[in-house]
Parts: structure tokens; C-alpha cells; sequence
């Protein structure tokens, strides 16, 4: 038979899709051999590949993951019956003729009569009744008490689904049947930390922080072992564990969280009044505590940690913006984006030059309240700096020499909508003082005026420079530095996120292509190989001027590495393009004009520039792609 893919799950649930010997890539968009109209798939989600010894999974650094058999891969070889996860689609891998993978066990069933001997609703079972134990055995038993809160914290298990009224049920039962002062359910440890602590204090005690020590915690962990000890401050071994000596804890119980032959967490019980102490009846009763709810709490904490990054992904993919990238950084500042999109919180976004900051604001702007109103960007460092106040605030008729009509300051025209200040760091030190007057009056008074007048803008700010240092400097205030810096976003630079780089150079030819009106070019591997090879200072847009270069002057259908700009293969090339003989003795070649230029000018680079015939800069830009720092520093 031919190989295939079943969808047991997602937008092609039940079809089938017949395998070629060959490369079938996978993912949203149409271009893929097998597209998904799914929105949690990548656009290049993951590629199966075929070859002599079966087919290979290979996961395209896709956003939400590929898994083979429940288990995240970034590559893998494949089997018959090996279940596939991308998004929300789910196929089973069928390499052979058989039924038995998908159906997972079969069910008969018989419709013969059967006469039962005994009869018993769900509701009237015993042990499910706490209360009619409770009168069938001894008030006095302590084994009465126990079980009915073993029985409370049983369908407390299965009846709550929200991790935090779960863990205060189970420590209440526990304060009914045991002298417990104070408790704690500690889960998902990592290197000592817990990821979730819950705390709880007996009903009519003061509620204090409660320090657990971690000399018991790691041995309960490590050991899976319940520790007891009812007498801390004497002969337990205890008495130098200086947490319990500072909180004067006399009785403390810790028992592991077991689930799966591993430790998730810990239940931690203390008291400080020497009066009661635990025993080891207690400890039997924790013990079978955690042995019922171990499991239940971990499904709540995962359940909860669904929960909220549902929330957080569907804030995400809801989140409308320009920005090109998956990469982990990326997501942090999609992230970031949707949380304060909604608020009116004042927005510092940094970063350098050509990395989107502008394009951040304006999705931000897009995803606010105030996106019905206008976004007025205003570049800080274009504007002269006599005519800045006029610019922001406006001005009167005739207030100074060709003035001959009033104008509105475009603060003022931003009233309702967001003003989108880019470059803050080079605002005039003038121009700082008034705008930190109007950002604490919300008034502006245009420039010859009399009258304050009321505005209403978000205010979001953008600089490439290093404020920090400015304010050493005095360029800027620090009064102004606080009112501007409530949330701060960084914006990473590519060379920060490489993985980025072919999505964006793909998104740029289409981009180009669509703007110049010819049919889309395909980036071959080996020049993609060179573009992600290379530092770009510029940022995103220098590789947009670059993709734009190559798609106007190659003649074929495929961008190859010597229709790139000769300043990105100056680099080395990646281990796995092998450099052309061409660009290798040209770079040689370059090299050794250089160091000639140096040796002439006894290492004085501006005059080895003058010899060159080029700027200093440039020269400056050749000596590092060229990697000549170390040879020069060699020679000196």
C-alpha cells in the first residue's frame, strides 16, 4: 500500500493524505503540499522527507511546536503507527496494510440477559457517605475522623478543577483532624525553587509568611521520603535549621507529592505550640493525603498554566501588527504588545535603528481603544530645533516672523489618538521642559498664545539611544526619563534572532515582487545561507533594501548568493555554503590593498582611508567584515 497520513483530529479530521517518496511540507500556508487552514500551524510548520530507510520528521522552527507521539521533536525518524501533532491536527502514520493502529483495542458487546445478584446507586455507597460512617463508628475514634477527611478530600479531587480552592480543601480537611497550625502544598520544584506555593493558616490564627526550610524540603524531594519530627527544638536534629528555630516551630511534618515514581512537590504542616505535637498517626494520614491528590493537583496547575496561556496566545494571534518573526524574542514582544495595547499606559520602546520601533507604536495604536482616533507620529530628530515648539505645541498668528495663519501644534491634533514621539533622545533640552509640563497638565499653549488648551493623547516614545547614559550627560532629564519609561519594550536586533532572517527575506520578495508587479523569486538555499550569515547593522531595514536590490537586478527566477550586495559575502560564508573562487581571491585581494594602505600610512587609518580613496567609515566597515582586527593587531 501506499503510505499515508490519517487525521484523527483537526480541520481535516477523517481524511486521508497519500505520502509521495519525496518532500511533503506541512503548514498554513498555501504554498505547503499539505496547507491547513489552521491558525495555531506556522506558515512552514514542518517537513516529512523520504528516504531510502522510511520517512523523517523535521520540525521548521515552527511556534507552537511538532510532536511525534506526544513527545516535542526537532527531528525524527518515523514509524508505522507514530501519531503526529502539529496545531490542532492529530494523523497517524500508516506505513502498512492494518487497522489495528488507530482503533487502539476494540470493545464487544453482548445484549444476553442478566439477572444481578446485587444492586447499588453511585449515591448510596458507604464510602462515599461520611456523615452515616460517622454514626456507624465511635465518636471518639480517631480513625473515624480520618477517614471522613480522607473521604472530604476525596470528592474535593474530583469535584473542583480550580487549583486554588483545591489546595484550600485539602488543607482544611487536614486542620480538622490534626493540630496543624500553618500549611503549605508546594509543587513543580526546579533547582531547589518551587514554581507554585500555596499557604494557609488555621481559621483564628494571625496569617504571618511562613519560612519552610529548605534543608527538609530537599530531603523530602530527593529521598521521597515524609519527614516527622514532634519535637524541632530538641531531639529531632533539627535544632540547627535556622528557619525553624526563628519561627519556633515545635512540630513539623513534610510528606512528597508522588505521582509517576517521581516527586512533584510536598505537603508542609508545623505548629509552634509545644502542646501539640504531631504523631505518627498524622503522618500516616498525610502520607494517604498525598497519595490521593497528587495527581489531581498536578492536573490543576497544568490545567491552570492552559488556562492562562490560552489566554495569552489568543491575545497574541488576535493581536493585529506588521512585524515578521517567530522567534522566541519576538513572541516576548508580541506578548508584551497585547498586554499594554489595551491599557493607556505611557510606552518607551528601544532598540536600534531599522528594528520596527515605529511599527511596534503603530500596533500598539491598532489594538488600543484609541485606534478609531489618530496616530501622529513626530520624529524628534527631523525638526529644527527652532521650530520644534512649534511643531508640538503650535502657534499663534503673527506670534513670530512668518506666522500668517495659526497653526495647530500636532499634540493637538493628536487629541483622542496616540502621539508617537520617535527619537526622544534627541529632543532639545528646551523642548524637554515643556513637554514634561504638558505631560503632567495634559494642556499645551501654542506659541504666541494666552490660553492653556486641554489634550488627550497616549503618549508612546522610541530612541536608539542609551537614555541611561544621557542622563550621566545631562542631554536629558530625569524627570522626564520617569514619565517616559512606565513600560518599556526592547526591540531586538537581527542579529539577535537569526532564525527570523528567511521568513523575513521571503515576506520582503514577496513583498517587492508584488509592489513591482513580477512574478515572485525564490531565495535559493545558499544565498538564504549567506543573508542569515550576516551581522546587518541596518537591521530589518537594511535586509529589506537588500532584498529589494536583488529582486530588481536578478534576471532568473533564483536569488543566488552572487546577486547579493558584495559587502555580505565580504563575511565568511557558513560551513555550509562553499565560498565561490571568484568572491575568495577578490576578498584576498581586498585584504591585502588594505594592509598595503596601513603599512603605507604607519597604521593610521584615516590617512590609509585617504590612500584607499574612501571614507574612514567604509574603512572601518572593510577591516571588520574582512576580519583583518586580529591580523592588523598581529603585525603591530
Amino acid at each position: 500500500m501506499n503510505p499515508r497520513l490519517l487525521a484523527i483530529s483537526g480541520p481535516l479530521k477523517d481524511s486521508t493524505y497519500v505520502l509521495a517518496k519525496d518532500e511533503v511540507t506541512v503548514g498554513r500556508d498555501s504554498s505547503n503540499l499539505l496547507a491547513i487552514s489552521d491558525p495555531s500551524l506556522s506558515r512552514r510548520h514542518c517537513v516529512l522527507s523520504y528516504d531510502a530507510e522510511g520517512y523523517t520528521i523535521r520540525d521548521l522552527a515552527s511556534r507552537n511546536g511538532t510532536f511525534v507521539n506526544g513527545t516535542a521533536v526537532k527531528e525524527c525518524r518515523l514509524h508505522h503507527g507514530d501519531q503526529i501533532s502539529a496545531g490542532d491536527s492529530v494523523f497517524v502514520l500508516l506505513l502498512r496494510d492494518d487497522t489495528s493502529v488507530a482503533a487502539g483495542g476494540q470493545v464487544e458487546f453482548d445484549d444476553s440477559v442478566t439477572h444481578a445478584t446485587a444492586q447499588l446507586r453511585p449515591q448510596d455507597a458507604l464510602y462515599l457517605q461520611p456523615d452515616r460512617i460517622l454514626r456507624e463508628l465511635p465518636e471518639s475514634s480517631r480513625l473515624s475522623r480520618n477517614l471522613n477527611a480522607l473521604l472530604k478530600i476525596s470528592r474535593a479531587v474530583h469535584a473542583l478543577r480550580d487549583l486554588e480552592e483545591l489546595q484550600k480543601q485539602i488543607l482544611a480537611s487536614i486542620f480538622e483532624v490534626m493540630p496543624a497550625e500553618r500549611g503549605a502544598i508546594l509543587m513543580d520544584a526546579s533547582e531547589d525553587e518551587f514554581e507554585s506555593v500555596f499557604v494557609q493558616v488555621r481559621e483564628g490564627l494571625v496569617a504571618q509568611p511562613l519560612r519552610i526550610s529548605r534543608t527538609i524540603t530537599r530531603q523530602v524531594m530527593e529521598r521521597q521520603v515524609a519527614v516527622l519530627s514532634s519535637d524541632v527544638q530538641g531531639t529531632s536534629g533539627f535544632q540547627k535549621v535556622e528557619s525553624l528555630v526563628a519561627s519556633q516551630v515545635r512540630s513539623l511534618l513534610c510528606v512528597p507529592l508522588m505521582m509517576f515514581g517521581k516527586a512533584t512537590g510536598c505537603i508542609y504542616l508545623d505548629t509552634t505550640n509545644p502542646a501539640s505535637r504531631f504523631e505518627q498517626d498524622h503522618l500516616q494520614l498525610v502520607t494517604a493525603v498525598a497519595g490521593i491528590v497528587a495527581v489531581a493537583l498536578e492536573n490543576a496547575r497544568r490545567m491552570h498554566w492552559l488556562r492562562e496561556e490560552n489566554v495569552r496566545l489568543s491575545t497574541e494571534i488576535n493581536l493585529e501588527h506588521q512585524l515578521v518573526g517567530e522567534s522566541a524574542c519576538m513572541k516576548e514582544v508580541y506578548s508584551l504588545l497585547a498586554r499594554v495595547a489595551s491599557t493607556d499606559a505611557t510606552v518607551l520602546i528601544r532598540g536600534e535603528s531599522g528594528t520596527g520601533k515605529e511599527l511596534a507604536a503603530r500596533a500598539i495604536h491598532r489594538n488600543s481603544p484609541r485606534s478609531e482616533k489618530p496616530f501622529v507620529p513626530i520624529d524628534c530628530g527631523a525638526i529644527p530645533q527652532g521650530l520644534i515648539e512649534s511643531e508640538l505645541f503650535g502657534h499663534e498668528k503673527g506670534s513670530f516672523t512668518g506666522a500668517l495663519a495659526q497653526k495647530k501644534g500636532r499634540l493637538e491634533l493628536a487629541h483622542g489618538g496616540v502621539v508617537f514621539l520617535d527619537e526622544i533622545g534627541d529632543l532639545a533640552p528646551a523642548a524637554q521642559v515643556t513637554l514634561l509640563r504638558v505631560l503632567q497638565e495634559r494642556k499645551v499653549e501654542r506659541v504666541g498664545g494666552v490660553r492653556p488648551i486641554p489634550v488627550d493623547f497616549r503618549l508612546i516614545a522610541a530612541t536608539n539611544k542609551n537614555l541611561e547614559e544621557a542622563l550621566k550627560s545631562g542631554a536629558f532629564r530625569l524627570d522626564l526619563f520617569y514619565r517616559l519609561n512606565v513600560v518599556s519594550i526592547v526591540m531586538p536586533p537581527l542579529r539577535e534572532r537569526r532564525e527570523d532572517i528567511p521568513v523575513l527575506a521571503e515576506y520582503f520578495v514577496r513583498k517587492v515582487s508584488k509592489k513591482c508587479r513580477t512574478r515572485p523569486k525564490r531565495l535559493s538555499p545558499e544565498a538564504i545561507a549567506c543573508l542569515s550569515n550576516y551581522d546587518w547593522p541596518g537591521n530589518v531595514r537594511e535586509l529589506e533594501n537588500v532584498i529589494e536590490r536583488s529582486v530588481v537586478l536578478s534576471t532568473a527566477d533564483t536569488i543566488s548568493p552572487e546577486e547579493l550586495p558584495e559587502f555580505i559575502l565580504e563575511s565568511d560564508p557558513p560551513p555550509s555554503v562553499a565560498e565561490a573562487k571568484y568572491h575568495a581571491a577578490l576578498k584576498q585581494a581586498k585584504q591585502q590593498l588594505i594592509l598595503n594602505a596601513l603599512e603605507e600610512a604607519n597604521g593610521n587609518y584615516t590617512e590609509a582611508a585617504r590612500i584607499l580613496g574612501v571614507h574612514p567609515n567604509y574603512l572601518h566597515r572593510l577591516i571588520r567584515n574582512l576580519e583583518l582586527r586580529e591580523i592588523i593587531k598581529a603585525g603591530k
